[in-house]
């Protein structure tokens, strides 16, 4: 069995280089990879002062939990926007009513657990940008979520 430490395991993933600003810093560490999980997914985030996990989105196949590991990170869901402290957990169920977006607005390190149902395929919408993201067998497609097209559209 493998063992990680949610408190001092180092993030070990950095940036890609193409992220936007208040997305450029942040680092993480895919938990459920490291301990070899193949039901559920974690990764640990930290987050610098002025940066964030992802853009606001919820997803349509996996129910997601943020748990704060350390500093007061800010949530933003459809109620609203609230300030966490370490210790509170939140469920982002599956659906439009699980949108969420984590960011620190702090002056400190905040560091930020996101556990979730782990599915073969995977489909988020991100409702500010109208953009569908879709994950299957190993590819990942982000497509317009506006042009909407009729079953039978190219068939005829």
């Amino acid at each position: 069995m493998e063992i990680f430490n949610l408190f001092h395991g180092e993030a070990d993933v950095g940036p890609g280089g193409d992220e936007p600003p208040g997305y450029e810093l942040t680092r993480a560490v895919r938990v459920g990879k490291a301990i070899g999980a193949t039901q559920m997914g974690m990764s640990i985030y930290e987050l610098p002062p002025g940066q964030a996990i992802c853009p606001y989105h919820f997803e349509w196949t996996d129910e997601e939990w943020l748990i704060v590991l350390a500093g007061r990170p800010t949530l933003r869901t459809p109620e609203g926007e609230r300030t966490l402290e370490p210790g509170d957990t939140v469920c982002f169920p599956a659906g439009p009513d699980g949108a969420h977006h984590t960011r620190n607005d702090s002056e400190e390190l905040v560091r930020v657990a996101l556990l979730s149902t782990k599915n073969e395929f995977g489909i988020a919408e991100y409702p500010d940008s109208d953009k569908v993201g879709v994950w299957a067998g190993g590819q990942h497609y982000m497509l317009r979520r506006s042009a909407q097209l009729e079953y039978w559209d190219g068939e005829r």
